[in-house]
């Protein structure tokens, strides 16, 4: 018996991906989340659950970053994205942040719920089509995610906002933490990444801007 997170801020989405969900395995619990910050309460909430279903576009996720930080506060939860997205590269990319899958929206149910199933077992799933050409895939963009998914939720906060040029005592005020406390994180930041320099460090905050506008979140 599964207990299941169904994290999309469409109700009529939710309602479909609980039908596949029903029709898939024996579900325990089936809960719902319209927002990123609702997940993140209901996870703290019902603990350990067995799967996430999530939407890549619903608010507080800005595209890949809302991945990176469920992932890196609940590692040890599969989720799997369930996204209108049906780019290669942006299922690839989610895979190597974390995602135990990506399912497109355009999936029939049938395919949806055998895709559960395979996640459910502690298999990676991925669209058939997208399996057969990962290995062509840029060995630089998955190091890059690899990096990227070893932050924490609160590192990736402070790397969003030096890529908006903020000062330390900017990012300091707006999250409410002492500038001490923003210099180490940077420098956890640093060390993660593999960089040597706040400018280095902001390439890669720049990818991450560039995974918002591509989720056009």
């Amino acid at each position: 018996m599964s207990r299941i997170l169904i994290a999309d801020d469409h109700p009529l989405v939710r309602d479909a991906l609980r039908s596949a969900v029903l029709y898939s395995c024996q579900a325990q619990e089936i809960h719902e989340a319209g927002c990123l910050d609702d997940a993140v309460s209901t996870l703290r909430e019902k603990g350990e659950l067995d799967l996430v279903l999530l939407d890549l576009n619903m608010p507080g996720m800005n595209g890949l970053t809302g991945l990176l930080a469920l992932r890196s506060q609940f590692p040890a939860i599969p989720i799997a994205v369930v996204s209108a997205h049906e780019d290669r590269k942006v299922m690839l990319e989610a895979v190597r942040c974390g995602a135990a899958g990506f399912i497109p929206k355009s999936t029939p149910r049938d395919a949806i719920a055998g895709a559960l199933r395979q996640i459910l077992a502690g298999e990676v799933y991925l669209p058939p089509s997208v399996e057969e050409g990962e290995a062509a895939e840029d060995d630089e963009t998955a190091e890059i995610a690899r990096r990227l998914s070893t932050l924490t939720a609160q590192q990736l906060r402070v790397l969003e906002m030096l890529g908006t040029g903020k000062l330390n005592k900017e990012i300091a005020y707006e999250l409410s933490i002492t500038e001490t406390t923003v210099k180490a994180h940077v420098s956890a930041i640093l060390q993660k990444l593999k960089v040597y320099s706040r400018t280095q460090a902001v390439v890669f905050a720049n990818r991450l801007q560039l995974e918002k506008a591509r989720f056009g979140a």
